[in-house]
C-alpha cells in the first residue's frame, strides 16, 4: 500500500502579508519613503544634525553656579539640606562608634549569632568566618566604615521604598505616576546619581548616602507594591467581610500576606545599597570602596583585591542571611524561638564586654595577613608572561587588542557611519515588530532625545560596546544555562560560583580585568560580560528546566533525539525566558560598560567620570540623560508588550 505524503504548503505573497510583522514593516517602509526624502533635503544625511541639537550647557551651567555660590547662605540649603546633611552625619557617626565600642570580637559574634538564628549553625560559620577575614586582611576599620553606611542607607533606603509602594500598591494613579519614575532610576546607571548629589552636599558621607538611597529604594518600593496588589482577593474579601476598616485590612490582611514580597525587596535594597555604598567612595564615602579606588587608580591589583575580597565577603553573607530570613516565612515557628534569641544576645553581650575587658576592641595588627605584595608579584608574573608573548594563542593584552580591532572598532565605526534617520528606523523596527507602536515611537523618541542632547557619537561607540558585550555574553550564557539545565551535576557545580558572581558588586570586576587586559574598551567590555552572565545563566537554565515535561514526554515518544528536544521544543517553549535574558543582559551590561569609563572604557561612561571629577553638571548629567535614553531605548527593543508575549504563548 503506497504511502501518501503531502507536499508542505507554498507560503505565497497573500499568506506572507498576513503576517503582523512583515504587515509592520511595510507600513514602515511606506513611512520611511516619505520621510526620509523629506529629511534629507532639510538635513544633509550623515551623523545627527546641528540644526536639531539642543544645547543645555549654558543653563546647566548657571543652575551649577547658583548652586555653588548659595550653597551656604540660602534658606534652602541652610534649613533643609543642612539639616538633612547634619542628620546622615551623625545617624552614621553614631552607628560607626557603636560599632567600634563593641570591638571585632563583639561585631563578629553579632553577625553570626543573628545568621544562627536566621540560617542555621552553618551560614552562622560561614558569616563568623567572613569578618574574621575582613580583619586579616587588614581591613576591619575601612568593613566598619561600609557598614555603618550601609546600615543608614538601607533603613532609609527600605522606609522610602516603603512608603513609595505603599501608595502605588494601593492608589492605580500613584501606580501609573510612579512605574516611569521607577523605571528611569532602575536604567539610570550608579554614577549619574552622584554628580548632581555632589553638587548639593558636597563630597563627604551625605552625599554618598543619599546617592545610595536614591539609587537602592527603587526595588523596595516595585515588590511592596507588589506584594500589595499580589494579594490574595479572597482572604481580603472575607477581612472586608467582618466588618474591617481600609486600615485594618492593610494592618491584618495585606502587609502580612506581602511579607516574601517585602523581604524580597530588602534583600534586593541591601545588595543595592551595598553596590552603591562602594562606587560612592569617589565622592568622598570612604570605606572599603575608597581602598579599591585609591588602588585603581595607581592601577595597585594587590591592595585592590585586599579590598575587594572584604566587600564580595560582605554581600554574600548579606544575601544569604535576608534570602534564608525570606525562605523560613510561613513556616512553623521553632519551639522556644524566643529563648533562642535570649541567649544569643547574652552570649553577644558577654563577648562584648569581655573584649572590652582585656583592652581588645581593635583588631591586632599582629594578625593581619598581608597579600598585596604576593599578589602584585603574581600579576607581575602574569604581565611578564601572559600579558603578550605567548606562543600560538597570544597573551591576554593580545587578545582585548585584537577584540578591540576586530570587533569594537568595526562596529563603533559602522554605527557612527550610519545616516542618523537609518538608525531611528532600525530602532522603530525592532521595536515595533516585537511590540506596539507605542513601544517603537517610546524607543524612536529615546534615540532622538539622544541626538538632541548632543552626544550622537559617543552614544554609538557606548552602543557599540554594549552589543558586542552583549552577543558574547548571550552566547557564552546560553551555551551554558543550556548545558546546566540538562545536567544536574554542572547545575549543582554553577550554583555556588553563580551565587558569588551575581552578589559581586559591580566595582569589584574591574579589578580582575585590569589586572590581565591593562586599560581600555576592551577590558570594559570584558567586566560587563562577567557582571551579566550570571544573570543569563539562571534565567535561561530556570526557563529550560520549567517546560511543560508532557511536552518533552510526547516528543520522545515521537523518536525525537535529544537534540532535536531541544531545538524543536525546549527553546521554543522558553522563548519568554530566553527574551528576558536577552533584556536583563542588555541592562546589566550597559550598567558596567559605564562604570567602565573608570578603566579607559571612553564613550558616555568617560563624560559622566569625567563631570564627576571635575563638577561639570552640563557634561556629567547630558551623558547620564543619554544613558538613561540608551537604556530605555534598549529595553523596548528586546522586551515584548504583555499582550504581545501572551499571544506568542
Amino acid at each position: 500500500m503506497a504511502t501518501i505524503t503531502a507536499s508542505p504548503p507554498r507560503v505565497g505573497l497573500p499568506a506572507l502579508l498576513k503576517s503582523p510583522a512583515v504587515r509592520k514593516l511595510l507600513l514602515l517602509a511606506l513611512a520611511a519613503a516619505i520621510l526620509v526624502p523629506l529629511a534629507n533635503a532639510r538635513w544633509a544625511s550623515g551623523s545627527w544634525p546641528t540644526a536639531l541639537t539642543v544645547d543645555f550647557s549654558e543653563p546647566l551651567a548657571k543652575a551649577s553656579d547658583w548652586i555653588i555660590d548659595n550653597r551656604d547662605s540660602h534658606p534652602l540649603f541652610l534649613y533643609f539640606f543642612g539639616h538633612v546633611s547634619n542628620v546622615v552625619v551623625i545617624a552614621v557617626r553614631a552607628v560607626y562608634l557603636g560599632l567600634l565600642a563593641v570591638g571585632w570580637a563583639g561585631v563578629t559574634a553579632l553577625g553570626a549569632l543573628v545568621a544562627w538564628r536566621v540560617a542555621g549553625v552553618r551560614l552562622a560559620l560561614g558569616t563568623g568566618v567572613a569578618f574574621l577575614a575582613c580583619g586579616l586582611l587588614g581591613m576591619w576599620v575601612p568593613t566598619m566604615q561600609t557598614l555603618a553606611l550601609m546600615v543608614v542607607a538601607v533603613l532609609a533606603s527600605v522606609l522610602v521604598g516603603a512608603v513609595l509602594g505603599l501608595a502605588a500598591g494601593l492608589s492605580d494613579r500613584m501606580d501609573r505616576v510612579l512605574r516611569p519614575v521607577l523605571d528611569t532610576m532602575q536604567v539610570l546607571p550608579a554614577f549619574a546619581y552622584l554628580l548632581p548629589v555632589v553638587l548639593v552636599f558636597g563630597i563627604g558621607v551625605p552625599a554618598a548616602v543619599l546617592a545610595t538611597v536614591i539609587y537602592a529604594a527603587p526595588p523596595m518600593a516595585r515588590l511592596t507594591s507588589l506584594g500589595l496588589r499580589g494579594a490574595d482577593k479572597e482572604v481580603l474579601e472575607a477581612v472586608e467581610s467582618l466588618g474591617s476598616t481600609a486600615r485594618q485590612r492593610l494592618l491584618t490582611a495585606r502587609i502580612p500576606l506581602a511579607r516574601k514580597e517585602l523581604l524580597l525587596g530588602l534583600n534586593q535594597t541591601i545588595m543595592m545599597a551595598l553596590s552603591m555604598a562602594v562606587i560612592a567612595a569617589v565622592i568622598g564615602a570612604g570605606g572599603l570602596g575608597d581602598r579599591v579606588y585609591q588602588a585603581l587608580a595607581s592601577v595597585d591589583v594587590g591592595a585592590a583585591l585586599a579590598a575587594g575580597i572584604p566587600i564580595v565577603l560582605l554581600a554574600v553573607v548579606l544575601d544569604r542571611v535576608t534570602g534564608a530570613a525570606g525562605e523560613r516565612l510561613g513556616a512553623e515557628p521553632e519551639p522556644r524561638q524566643g529563648l533562642g534569641w535570649l541567649y544569643a544576645l547574652v552570649v553577644f553581650a558577654a563577648v562584648a564586654v569581655a573584649g572590652r575587658l582585656v583592652g581588645r576592641l581593635d583588631w591586632p595588627e599582629s594578625w593581619v595577613v598581608g597579600i598585596a605584595e604576593p599578589v602584585n608579584r603574581a600579576v607581575d608574573w602574569m604581565t611578564a608572561h601572559l600579558y603578550s608573548g605567548v606562543p600560538v594563542i597570544g597573551g591576554t593584552a593580545d587578545w582585548a587588542g585584537h577584540f578591540t580591532t576586530w570587533v569594537l572598532d568595526p562596529m563603533r565605526d559602522g554605527l557612527q557611519g550610519l545616516p542618523w534617520w537609518s538608525v531611528l528606523l532600525i530602532v522603530a523596527a525592532l521595536a515595533w515588530v516585537i511590540g506596539t507602536w507605542r513601544t517603537a515611537l517610546t524607543a524612536v523618541l529615546a534615540m532622538a532625545a539622544i541626538g538632541a542632547l548632543g552626544v550622537w557619537k559617543p552614544s554609538l561607540d557606548t552602543l557599540s560596546q554594549v552589543l558586542a558585550a552583549v552577543a558574547v555574553t548571550l552566547v557564552l550564557g546560553f551555551a551554558t544555562g543550556i548545558a546546566a539545565a540538562r545536567s544536574d551535576r554542572l547545575e549543582r557545580l554553577l550554583r555556588p560560583v553563580l551565587d558569588v558572581f551575581q552578589t559581586m558588586p559591580q566595582f569589584v570586576y574591574l579589578i580582575p580585568v585590569v589586572a590581565l587586559f591593562g586599560v581600555g574598551r576592551a577590558p570594559a567590555v570584558a567586566a560587563a560580560i562577567v557582571y551579566a552572565l550570571p544573570a543569563v545563566v539562571r534565567i535561561t537554565t530556570q526557563g529550560l528546566r520549567q517546560v511543560d515535561p508532557a511536552a518533552l514526554e510526547s516528543s520522545s515518544s515521537l523518536g525525537a533525539t535529544s537534540w532535536q528536544q531541544l531545538r524543536q521544543v525546549q527553546l521554543p517553549l522558553a522563548r519568554p525566558a530566553l527574551l528576558l535574558a536577552v533584556n536583563q543582559g542588555l541592562v546589566l551590561v550597559l550598567a558596567v560598560v559605564v562604570i567602565g569609563g573608570l578603566v579607559g572604557g571612553g564613550a558616555l561612561g568617560y563624560d559622566v567620570v569625567f563631570g564627576l571629577a571635575q563638577g561639570d553638571l552640563a557634561t556629567g548629567l547630558v551623558a547620564g540623560a543619554a544613558i538613561v535614553c540608551l537604556g530605555l531605548m534598549l529595553d523596548r527593543v528586546t522586551q515584548p508588550t504583555e499582550r504581545r508575549a501572551k499571544k506568542g504563548a
